[in-house]
Protein backbone atom coordinates (compact mmCIF):
# COMPACT_ATOMS: atom_id res chain seq x y z
CA UNK A 1 0.00 0.00 0.00
CA UNK A 2 2.87 2.37 0.83
CA UNK A 3 4.39 1.64 -2.60
CA UNK A 4 1.21 2.80 -4.34
CA UNK A 5 1.11 5.97 -2.28
CA UNK A 6 4.77 6.66 -3.01
CA UNK A 7 4.20 6.08 -6.72
CA UNK A 8 1.23 8.41 -6.78
CA UNK A 9 3.19 11.04 -4.87
CA UNK A 10 6.09 10.81 -7.33
CA UNK A 11 3.81 11.10 -10.38
CA UNK A 12 2.03 14.04 -8.79
CA UNK A 13 5.34 15.79 -8.10
CA UNK A 14 6.59 15.06 -11.63
CA UNK A 15 3.38 16.44 -13.15
CA UNK A 16 3.53 19.47 -10.91
CA UNK A 17 7.11 20.15 -11.89
CA UNK A 18 6.47 19.65 -15.60
CA UNK A 19 3.38 21.86 -15.53
CA UNK A 20 5.21 24.56 -13.64
CA UNK A 21 8.16 24.44 -16.05
CA UNK A 22 5.90 24.66 -19.10
CA UNK A 23 3.91 27.53 -17.61
CA UNK A 24 7.09 29.43 -16.88
CA UNK A 25 8.52 28.84 -20.34
CA UNK A 26 5.45 30.34 -21.97
CA UNK A 27 5.07 33.21 -19.50
CA UNK A 28 6.30 36.63 -20.67
CA UNK A 29 9.15 37.19 -18.17
CA UNK A 30 12.86 37.96 -18.37
CA UNK A 31 15.50 35.24 -18.13
CA UNK A 32 16.62 36.41 -14.68
CA UNK A 33 13.04 36.35 -13.34
CA UNK A 34 12.48 32.96 -14.95
CA UNK A 35 15.59 31.47 -13.32
CA UNK A 36 14.54 32.89 -9.94
CA UNK A 37 11.04 31.41 -10.30
CA UNK A 38 12.43 28.05 -11.39
CA UNK A 39 14.75 28.03 -8.36
CA UNK A 40 11.84 28.88 -6.05
CA UNK A 41 9.58 26.21 -7.50
CA UNK A 42 12.37 23.64 -7.39
CA UNK A 43 12.91 24.43 -3.72
CA UNK A 44 9.18 24.13 -3.05
CA UNK A 45 9.08 20.82 -4.90
CA UNK A 46 11.96 19.46 -2.83
CA UNK A 47 10.17 20.47 0.35
CA UNK A 48 6.95 18.75 -0.74
CA UNK A 49 8.84 15.58 -1.67
CA UNK A 50 10.85 15.61 1.56
CA UNK A 51 7.69 15.99 3.64
CA UNK A 52 5.93 13.25 1.68
CA UNK A 53 8.93 10.95 2.00
CA UNK A 54 9.08 11.50 5.75
CA UNK A 55 5.37 10.72 6.07
CA UNK A 56 5.80 7.51 4.06
CA UNK A 57 8.83 6.54 6.12
CA UNK A 58 6.93 7.12 9.37
CA UNK A 59 3.96 5.08 8.11
CA UNK A 60 6.27 2.27 7.07
CA UNK A 61 8.00 2.33 10.44
CA UNK A 62 4.63 2.10 12.22
CA UNK A 63 3.59 -0.80 9.98
CA UNK A 64 6.82 -2.69 10.73
CA UNK A 65 6.34 -2.17 14.46
CA UNK A 66 2.73 -3.33 14.23
CA UNK A 67 3.84 -6.42 12.32
CA UNK A 68 6.49 -7.13 14.95
CA UNK A 69 3.88 -6.90 17.73
CA UNK A 70 1.50 -9.19 15.81
CA UNK A 71 4.28 -11.73 15.31
CA UNK A 72 5.08 -11.65 19.03
CA UNK A 73 1.41 -12.12 19.92
CA UNK A 74 1.11 -15.00 17.45
CA UNK A 75 4.20 -16.62 18.98
CA UNK A 76 2.71 -16.33 22.47
CA UNK A 77 -0.60 -17.82 21.30
CA UNK A 78 1.21 -20.64 19.51
CA UNK A 79 3.20 -21.45 22.65
CA UNK A 80 0.00 -21.46 24.77
CA UNK A 81 -1.64 -23.80 22.27
CA UNK A 82 1.38 -26.10 22.25
CA UNK A 83 1.37 -26.30 26.06
CA UNK A 84 -2.37 -26.96 26.08
CA UNK A 85 -1.95 -29.80 23.59
CA UNK A 86 0.88 -31.25 25.67
CA UNK A 87 -1.32 -31.11 28.78
CA UNK A 88 -4.24 -32.75 27.01
CA UNK A 89 -2.04 -35.40 25.45
CA UNK A 90 -0.33 -36.00 28.81
CA UNK A 91 -3.72 -36.42 30.50
CA UNK A 92 -4.85 -38.84 27.79
CA UNK A 93 -1.73 -40.96 28.31
CA UNK A 94 -2.51 -41.23 32.03
CA UNK A 95 -6.16 -42.03 31.38
CA UNK A 96 -5.32 -44.78 28.86
CA UNK A 97 -2.11 -46.01 30.50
Amino acid sequence: MADRAAGKMMWFAAGLGLGTALAMLYAPTSGRDMRRKIAEKTSQGRTVLADGSKDLYDKGKRMVERGRRLAEEASILFERGRKLVEEVMGNDEYAHG
